[in-house]
């Protein structure tokens, strides 16, 4: 049951379901790339979440009854039959274990749900994995959805796109830390994520990207047109590596020379939905040609 609410003179909330799946986030995509498309006066933002999205209107141009009864209508006529997604596959580098969030996560045990053990041994045992090993191949086997991108500037929401009973769960710190380091690679819920900048967090940590994703300056060449590099909609591979790759990565980040690893596709919602194991196989396969 798709949900409305206001938010004020200004912004229309709308759910399309409860929780996060593969599908409500396709059909958001749908639903917000259509009501682009037909560029109704009054409409100053649209906002896709993972299984929801929002819109900014001006009520003296366009009042948001009537955006609602535009939106159910606009609703009834989207079907993913003949949605295609264009989409980047992007390669991130992560290692796994580093220092940084090791010492930061340490810090914070009192917080934690098992202060005795890290933020991977705990994921890796309450997801029935027989190892921390275990775990980080699940978490690198296979491909995430960029769902959203946001709460702060450039943070991606990433859902690995397994079957939903593979998928890894694990929840936050019973308390905020107060300090997380720029780039950590963290989990909470269903979700993937990394740390645009330094700040405080809840999510279990369990790695830090080489490269930013967040580049105020703009020096690198990913970040030509925009300070953020994940938009929604990509796919993003993490990929486990050394300690020696992660300093050449960084190497390259101060010299102003590294460039993520890239490629474009095209799929449609059923390739993911009906056999995300083929499509996992596919789409990584693509991205290391």
């Amino acid at each position: 049951m798709i949900r409305y609410e206001y938010g004020g003179d200004e912004f229309v909330f709308v759910e399309l379901a409860e929780e996060m799946s593969l599908e409500a986030n396709f059909r958001g995509m749908a639903i917000t790339r259509k009501l682009r498309e037909r560029q109704l006066p009054g409409i100053l933002d649209i906002c896709p979440s993972n299984a929801s999205y929002m819109i900014r209107v001006d009520p003296d141009q366009l009042h948001p009854d009537a955006l609602i009864s535009e939106l159910k209508n606009l609703e009834k006529s989207v079907l993913l039959d003949d949605f295609q997604i264009s989409a980047r596959l992007v390669d991130v580098p992560v290692l796994f274990e580093d220092p940084w969030t090791h010492e930061a996560l340490m810090r914070f045990r009192e917080r934690h749900q098992d202060p005795n053990s890290t933020d991977l041994e705990y994921a890796a045992r309450i997801n029935g994995f027989t190892s921390k090993e275990e775990l980080i191949e699940a978490i690198t086997g296979f491909p995430y959805l960029v769902s959203m991108v946001g709460f702060v500037p450039g943070l991606p929401w990433c859902y690995q796109m397994v079957p939903r009973e593979q998928q890894i769960e694990v929840p936050k710190y019973v308390r905020p830390r107060t300090f997380t380091p720029e780039r950590a690679f963290g989990f909470g819920g269903a979700f993937a994520v990394i740390y645009p900048v330094q700040g405080a967090g809840g999510y279990q940590l369990f790695g830090i990207a080489a490269a930013p994703i967040y580049d105020r300056e703009q020096r690198l060449p990913d970040f030509k047109d925009a300070m953020t590099f994940p938009k929604q909609g990509d796919i993003f591979r993490y990929r486990s590596i050394t300690m020696d790759e992660y300093e050449s990565i960084r190497k390259q980040v101060e010299d102003g020379t590294f460039r993520y690893l890239t490629k474009e596709i095209t799929f449609t919602p059923d390739e993911v939905t009906e056999n995300p194991q083929r499509f996992s196989e596919n789409v990584l396969g693509r991205l290391y040609e």
